[in-house]
Protein backbone atom coordinates (compact mmCIF):
# COMPACT_ATOMS: atom_id res chain seq x y z
CA UNK A 1 0.00 0.00 0.00
CA UNK A 2 3.21 2.60 0.33
CA UNK A 3 3.33 2.12 -3.25
CA UNK A 4 0.38 3.85 -4.36
CA UNK A 5 1.24 7.33 -2.38
CA UNK A 6 4.61 7.01 -4.07
CA UNK A 7 2.88 7.07 -7.48
CA UNK A 8 0.38 9.56 -6.71
CA UNK A 9 2.76 12.08 -5.77
CA UNK A 10 5.43 10.87 -8.62
CA UNK A 11 2.24 11.93 -10.94
CA UNK A 12 1.41 15.07 -8.93
CA UNK A 13 4.96 16.04 -9.50
CA UNK A 14 4.84 15.40 -12.96
CA UNK A 15 1.50 17.15 -13.30
CA UNK A 16 3.48 20.28 -11.39
CA UNK A 17 6.01 20.07 -13.91
CA UNK A 18 3.38 20.32 -17.12
CA UNK A 19 3.74 16.77 -18.90
CA UNK A 20 0.46 15.20 -18.35
CA UNK A 21 -1.25 17.67 -20.71
CA UNK A 22 1.26 16.00 -23.74
CA UNK A 23 1.06 12.86 -22.09
CA UNK A 24 -2.52 12.40 -21.00
CA UNK A 25 -4.25 14.66 -24.11
CA UNK A 26 -4.20 13.10 -27.69
CA UNK A 27 -4.00 15.26 -30.35
CA UNK A 28 -7.59 16.53 -31.61
CA UNK A 29 -7.54 15.06 -34.95
CA UNK A 30 -10.28 17.54 -36.10
CA UNK A 31 -7.90 20.13 -35.34
CA UNK A 32 -6.28 22.02 -38.20
CA UNK A 33 -2.72 21.54 -39.22
CA UNK A 34 -0.72 23.54 -41.85
CA UNK A 35 1.42 21.34 -42.31
CA UNK A 36 -1.10 19.12 -44.03
CA UNK A 37 -1.89 21.66 -46.28
CA UNK A 38 -0.43 21.89 -49.85
CA UNK A 39 -0.30 25.79 -49.97
CA UNK A 40 1.22 26.00 -52.52
CA UNK A 41 -2.67 25.48 -54.30
CA UNK A 42 -3.75 28.60 -52.79
CA UNK A 43 -3.86 31.89 -54.99
CA UNK A 44 -1.65 34.52 -55.41
CA UNK A 45 -1.34 37.60 -53.04
CA UNK A 46 -3.27 40.57 -54.37
CA UNK A 47 0.20 43.02 -55.35
CA UNK A 48 -2.69 46.24 -53.41
CA UNK A 49 -0.43 48.34 -51.34
CA UNK A 50 -1.73 49.31 -47.73
CA UNK A 51 -4.70 46.70 -47.29
CA UNK A 52 -6.64 47.46 -44.30
CA UNK A 53 -8.57 44.79 -42.29
CA UNK A 54 -12.04 47.89 -41.86
CA UNK A 55 -11.74 48.56 -45.50
CA UNK A 56 -10.93 45.42 -47.25
CA UNK A 57 -11.08 42.28 -45.22
CA UNK A 58 -14.02 43.14 -42.97
CA UNK A 59 -16.76 43.50 -46.09
CA UNK A 60 -15.29 40.08 -47.63
CA UNK A 61 -16.04 38.50 -43.93
CA UNK A 62 -19.14 40.24 -43.33
CA UNK A 63 -20.39 38.92 -46.86
CA UNK A 64 -19.31 34.62 -46.57
CA UNK A 65 -18.15 34.04 -43.27
CA UNK A 66 -19.83 36.12 -40.06
CA UNK A 67 -23.34 34.48 -40.51
CA UNK A 68 -21.44 31.68 -38.78
CA UNK A 69 -18.85 33.23 -37.67
CA UNK A 70 -19.91 36.78 -36.05
CA UNK A 71 -21.75 37.82 -32.93
CA UNK A 72 -24.61 35.73 -32.90
CA UNK A 73 -22.93 32.75 -33.71
CA UNK A 74 -19.31 32.23 -33.04
CA UNK A 75 -18.71 28.10 -34.34
CA UNK A 76 -15.70 26.64 -32.97
CA UNK A 77 -15.48 29.59 -30.51
CA UNK A 78 -13.90 31.60 -33.89
CA UNK A 79 -15.39 34.97 -34.42
CA UNK A 80 -14.75 36.63 -37.55
CA UNK A 81 -16.21 40.23 -37.12
CA UNK A 82 -13.62 42.22 -35.88
CA UNK A 83 -10.29 42.26 -36.27
CA UNK A 84 -9.30 41.75 -32.55
CA UNK A 85 -11.46 38.42 -32.48
CA UNK A 86 -10.05 37.56 -36.35
CA UNK A 87 -6.00 37.53 -34.73
CA UNK A 88 -7.59 36.15 -31.29
CA UNK A 89 -8.55 32.45 -33.52
CA UNK A 90 -10.99 30.23 -32.17
CA UNK A 91 -10.96 26.21 -30.76
CA UNK A 92 -8.54 25.49 -33.23
CA UNK A 93 -6.25 28.10 -31.89
CA UNK A 94 -4.77 31.17 -34.04
CA UNK A 95 -6.51 31.65 -37.75
CA UNK A 96 -3.89 34.75 -38.92
CA UNK A 97 0.11 34.80 -38.44
CA UNK A 98 0.81 38.23 -39.17
CA UNK A 99 3.37 38.55 -42.11
CA UNK A 100 2.77 35.17 -43.41
CA UNK A 101 -0.17 34.72 -44.65
CA UNK A 102 0.75 30.45 -46.09
CA UNK A 103 0.93 29.31 -42.34
CA UNK A 104 -2.64 31.29 -41.60
CA UNK A 105 -5.62 28.65 -41.67
CA UNK A 106 -8.06 31.37 -42.69
CA UNK A 107 -6.37 31.71 -46.18
CA UNK A 108 -6.44 27.94 -46.35
CA UNK A 109 -10.06 27.72 -45.04
CA UNK A 110 -11.20 30.52 -47.55
CA UNK A 111 -9.26 29.64 -50.44
CA UNK A 112 -11.11 26.14 -49.72
CA UNK A 113 -8.12 23.98 -51.36
CA UNK A 114 -8.65 21.24 -48.70
CA UNK A 115 -12.16 19.63 -48.15
CA UNK A 116 -11.81 19.24 -45.10
CA UNK A 117 -11.51 23.28 -44.36
CA UNK A 118 -13.07 24.37 -46.39
CA UNK A 119 -14.92 27.68 -45.35
CA UNK A 120 -17.92 27.92 -46.32
CA UNK A 121 -18.19 24.54 -46.00
CA UNK A 122 -18.75 22.43 -49.43
CA UNK A 123 -22.01 21.62 -50.23
CA UNK A 124 -22.41 18.14 -50.44
CA UNK A 125 -24.88 16.37 -52.70
CA UNK A 126 -27.64 14.91 -51.78
CA UNK A 127 -27.77 11.43 -50.88
CA UNK A 128 -24.21 11.86 -49.21
CA UNK A 129 -23.24 10.54 -45.60
CA UNK A 130 -25.66 10.60 -43.10
CA UNK A 131 -26.11 13.43 -40.76
CA UNK A 132 -23.01 13.36 -38.20
CA UNK A 133 -21.17 10.64 -39.39
CA UNK A 134 -17.35 10.21 -39.39
CA UNK A 135 -17.33 9.82 -43.17
CA UNK A 136 -18.91 14.18 -42.90
CA UNK A 137 -16.94 15.16 -39.97
CA UNK A 138 -20.24 14.43 -37.72
CA UNK A 139 -21.63 17.49 -39.58
CA UNK A 140 -25.25 17.25 -40.35
CA UNK A 141 -25.81 17.62 -44.41
CA UNK A 142 -26.83 20.92 -45.92
CA UNK A 143 -30.19 21.95 -46.12
CA UNK A 144 -31.93 23.91 -48.62
CA UNK A 145 -33.42 27.43 -47.57
CA UNK A 146 -30.25 27.92 -44.62
CA UNK A 147 -26.83 27.53 -45.02
CA UNK A 148 -26.74 24.81 -42.20
CA UNK A 149 -30.34 23.92 -42.16
CA UNK A 150 -30.99 25.64 -39.18
CA UNK A 151 -33.69 27.77 -38.22
CA UNK A 152 -34.21 31.32 -38.80
CA UNK A 153 -30.99 31.52 -40.80
CA UNK A 154 -32.69 31.58 -44.43
CA UNK A 155 -32.09 32.56 -47.27
CA UNK A 156 -29.01 31.15 -49.63
CA UNK A 157 -25.87 30.00 -48.38
CA UNK A 158 -22.65 31.94 -48.54
CA UNK A 159 -20.65 31.91 -51.39
CA UNK A 160 -16.83 31.19 -51.28
CA UNK A 161 -14.32 33.78 -51.80
CA UNK A 162 -12.92 34.00 -54.92
CA UNK A 163 -9.11 33.87 -55.63
CA UNK A 164 -9.04 37.66 -56.11
CA UNK A 165 -10.60 38.06 -52.68
CA UNK A 166 -8.47 35.44 -51.20
CA UNK A 167 -5.18 37.18 -52.61
CA UNK A 168 -6.71 40.56 -51.28
CA UNK A 169 -6.58 38.63 -47.51
CA UNK A 170 -3.52 37.31 -48.10
CA UNK A 171 -1.90 40.79 -48.71
CA UNK A 172 -3.79 41.92 -45.89
CA UNK A 173 -2.03 39.45 -43.71
CA UNK A 174 1.45 39.56 -45.58
CA UNK A 175 1.15 43.39 -44.58
CA UNK A 176 1.09 43.05 -41.05
CA UNK A 177 -2.50 42.09 -40.57
CA UNK A 178 -3.46 45.42 -38.80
Amino acid sequence: MRMRPAITLTAFGLLLAGYPAAAQTPPDENQWDISKIDVSKLPPASAQQGVTFEKDVLPLLKASCVRCHGEQRAKENLRLDSLEAVLKGGKDGKMVVAGDSKQSLLVAAAAQIDDKIAMPPKRRPRGGPPAGSPANGGQPPAQPGGQDGGPGRGGPPPKPLTAEQVGLIRAWIDQGAK
